[in-house]
């Protein structure tokens, strides 16, 4: 067959056929803009995403059942209209108005406290099953007591959210949970002078996992101990962890698996100690017999005090994206007994305090899958010592540094 002719267009049907293109592109311009004002409204009214990163309600907006009010020096706890404490104890008042909610109930039900005073070191606000709690106020913790107190407190239990909490002075610890599941601690600030931040574990019951964890912001500053600690937890999504010159760890993943961690943001954390900003141990990252990779931190800053970040006592199946270490200490990173462990997988410095060492004790096997990549050293140094199975360093720019490895 030949060719086919095109068709012969007088002026009549030339200016037609010119009208029904402009139609044809006004028409698509308008569906696209449509399409896109489409998405955009789809991303406007989206449902919130549970990720740290979203933002948080202001305190005490919203419904709830029952209320913890300070008015002058009386705190009242009022469920609807019905009075169910007055006095001048706030620890009394928050856990009447608490335990006035509908007893065995399967969805959450809300407190809020409006109010600041203080709760004895040696006493607790109990947090049932399905409750969710938002304190718009500071709680400072008096005194001393022994044990697992905290000002807020849940063993055994199951759906639970602390939306905002402030405490200041010196609680054993300032939120601790044993043997839950679906927690969420949404804007957590702690200013302490001493105790523990936050624990979350297992160890009432360590054949049962706690399970689904959500830690969108805490601060602490001026613990003795760590400020954020778990033990025996599986499925956590951490958002920001800022620690200031707390007596141990930022952070502390102890036999932990499935973790998700946005930052660690650490200055003075452990001064003085072997503890890090970041720190893994106790088989935290074991799956199993193995360590797939399921434990995954955006980013780790560390300035000054103990270590930057530690791994150690059969722990691994991690990867750090970035790292900022400056003048720690101690080792300012330090891989010991670990087994697939990727430092800096995207960008990383160490600058000053002490050298990056991977380092193995007896009693565990070696290092084995250890990749260190993508570091600007300064002033420090890189130590393999002994040589462990698959290690692998690559892209490390060293200045004024020294490395000694495998």
């Amino acid at each position: 067959m030949g060719r086919r002719a095109a068709p012969h267009l007088t002026r009549k049907t030339a200016r037609t056929a010119r009208t029904a293109r402009t139609r044809r592109r006004r028409a698509g311009v308008t569906a696209a803009c449509a399409t896109a004002l489409l998405t955009g409204a789809a991303m406007l009214t989206a449902p919130a995403s549970a990720a740290p990163q979203q933002a948080a309600a202001a305190c005490g907006e919203g419904s709830y059942q029952a209320e913890a009010t300070l008015s002058g020096s009386t705190w009242t706890a009022r469920r609807g209209s019905s009075v169910v404490y007055t006095g001048t104890d706030m620890r009394a008042a928050m856990q009447a108005a608490v335990n006035s909610l509908t007893a065995g109930r399967t969805s959450k039900e809300r407190v809020v406290v409006r109010g600041s005073g203080s709760i004895g070191a040696g006493s607790r606000v109990s947090l049932p099953s399905y409750t969710v709690l938002d304190v718009c106020g500071t709680i400072n913790v008096t005194g001393s007591g022994s044990g697992d107190q905290a000002p807020v407190y849940a063993r055994g239990a199951r759906d639970i959210e602390v939306q905002h909490l402030n405490l200041t002075g010196t609680p054993l610890y300032g939120i601790f949970m044993r043997n839950v599941q679906n927690v969420v601690l949404g804007q957590i600030d702690m200013r302490l002078s001493r105790g523990l931040g936050v624990r979350i574990d297992n160890r009432g019951d360590t054949s049962q996992w706690t399970r689904n964890v959500r830690i969108d912001s805490v601060y602490v500053s001026g613990a003795s101990s760590h400020a954020v600690e778990t033990y025996g937890v599986d499925g956590i999504t951490i958002g920001t962890v800022t620690a200031r010159n707390v007596g141990e760890s930022g952070l502390l993943l102890n036999q932990t698996i499935n973790a998700s961690v946005t930052k660690v943001d650490a200055d003075g954390a452990g001064a003085g100690t072997g503890y890090a900003a970041f720190r893994m141990a106790n088989r935290n990252g074991r799956v199993g017999s193995g360590y797939p990779t399921n434990i995954r931190v955006g980013e780790v800053v560390a300035r000054g005090g103990g270590r930057g970040v530690f791994c150690v006592s059969e722990s691994g199946g991690a990867t750090i994206d970035r790292v900022t270490i400056s003048n720690t200490g101690n080792n300012s990173i330090l891989i010991e007994n670990c087994y697939n462990v990727n430092l800096a997988a995207q960008s990383g410095s160490v600058t000053g305090g002490g050298e990056i060492r991977l380092a193995a004790r007896s009693e565990f096997p070696n290092n084995s899958d250890i990749t260190i990549q993508n570091l600007r050293v300064t002033d420090s140094a890189i130590r393999e010592s002994p040589c462990g199975n698959n290690t692998t360093f690559r892209n490390n720019t060293l200045v004024n540094s020294s490395q000694n490895i495998c």
